[in-house]
């Protein structure tokens, strides 16, 4: 059996476009993401029936977005080359993908990471090549310093904490403040950026009651800290998905006391969230996509794609597309010029992106990486999803 849509990919968009009667010059844009390929296949035989993993699903529908991207294109006469690279391809790992000496000369990068590791070595590829490498998925920095190449899409931590610090404070400063957390070394980190917050604040500091539970906690661990007279503001402090969504299912089942629970970023995936059992509270969390399904564009894409793969579009399908349509579209625009115009919104798809220059030290000369500093507030109520702002 063939590789039909899991193979490693050169994919080429032939037709020219014509500016002002003259060809426009060819780009090259490399794509990474993690499709797990080896998983899929023992030699040449696809092994797993008409089922998906759930580790070669997020990769897949990253590049499914792309490919739709690249249709997009096509149609419009946009003249370029696609590199799609597996970096869970365990024949060619990422440093022997990069020894190609034709990604040497890529106008873009666009990569859908899960594995801090190959963030560094893939920006450090980019510095040292001067292309613009866009990152669109968590992780996000990966520890990059000095690299005025590598632009983060997806906001660090540290960028949604002092948001939802200041959104806490404005909002629900007189309400009774827990915030919920699991033993790691990730979860003191996100505690640690609120407390700093709450330590510099100008104004008034909250005040924050602090749980620290174990993965099989009992519901009265969690109880013993909310105020049944007061309405309550759950601040879960963790990335890890079985954990919070243990914290919300327990609150939703204890309805009686007025509770609302604040998330992480990476809380947009978590797709139980919308299910029956977790509805009796609402959660709100910061997310630097917005994507509609409802408008023009957001219709005919969920149309597109249900009627080629019978599903329901995920937000990476969508990240796909938009970072590959908007990213390649402002290349071709501004050329080497790209990385000084990220912010351009000529060829806006869903997103409000600003990106900012980051720097962690003042007198530095260099630029530590790009960042966008854009965020929408998700609300998830009654288990419909709704923008707040």
């Amino acid at each position: 059996m063939r590789r039909p849509f899991l193979m490693i990919l050169l994919l080429s968009i032939c037709i020219s476009q014509q500016v002002n009667g003259q060809l426009h010059p060819t780009i090259k844009v490399g794509v990474f993401a993690s499709i797990y390929i080896d998983s899929a296949f023992s030699e040449n035989n696809y092994k797993l029936g008409n089922s998906i993993s759930k580790n070669n699903l997020p990769g897949l529908e990253f590049y499914n977005g792309v490919m739709m991207a690249i249709d997009s294109l096509n149609a419009e006469g946009v003249n370029a080359e696609v590199f799609f690279y597996d970096t869970k391809n365990a024949a060619e790992p990422l440093e022997t993908i990069l020894e190609n000496p034709v990604l040497k000369s890529l106008t873009l990068i666009i990569a859908s990471f899960n594995n801090r590791a190959e963030i560094k070595t893939l920006a450090d590829f980019a510095s040292v090549n001067k292309i613009p490498l866009i990152s669109e998925t968590y992780p996000n920095d990966g520890g990059i310093t000095e690299n005025p190449y590598f632009v983060l899409i997806n906001s660090t931590l540290k960028t949604h904490t002092d948001a939802l610090y200041k959104y806490v404070q404005k909002t629900y400063a007189t309400s009774n403040i827990v915030w919920v957390k699991k033993k790691g070394q990730m979860e003191d980190l996100i505690q640690s950026y609120f407390s700093d917050n709450n330590k510099k604040t100008p104004s008034i500091p909250l005040k924050v009651k602090t749980v620290e539970l174990i993965d099989s906690f009992s519901t009265p661990d969690l109880l013993n800290k909310l105020d049944s007279n007061r309405q309550n503001i759950v601040i879960c402090g963790t990335l890890n998905e079985v954990f919070a969504m243990n914290v919300i299912k327990t609150l939703s089942a204890n309805s009686n006391y007025s509770t609302q629970v604040i998330g992480m970023p990476n809380w947009d995936g978590f797709r139980d969230l919308i299910k029956p059992e977790f509805k009796s509270v609402d959660v709100i969390y910061t997310s630097p996509y917005n994507y509609s399904r409802t408008d023009k564009l957001g219709l005919s894409l969920t149309t597109k794609y249900r009627n080629k793969f019978l599903s329901r579009p995920s937000d990476l399908v969508f990240k796909g597309f938009e970072s590959f349509y908007h990213f390649t579209k402002l290349s071709i625009k501004h050329k080497e010029n790209l990385i000084h115009n990220l912010s351009d919104k000529s060829f806006k798809l869903f997103n409000d992106f600003d990106i900012q220059p980051i720097k962690f030290k003042k007198e530095s000369k260099e630029l530590d990486y790009w960042e966008n500093r854009k965020l929408y507030y998700i609300k998830k109520t009654d288990g419909q999803l709704k923008l707040l702002f």
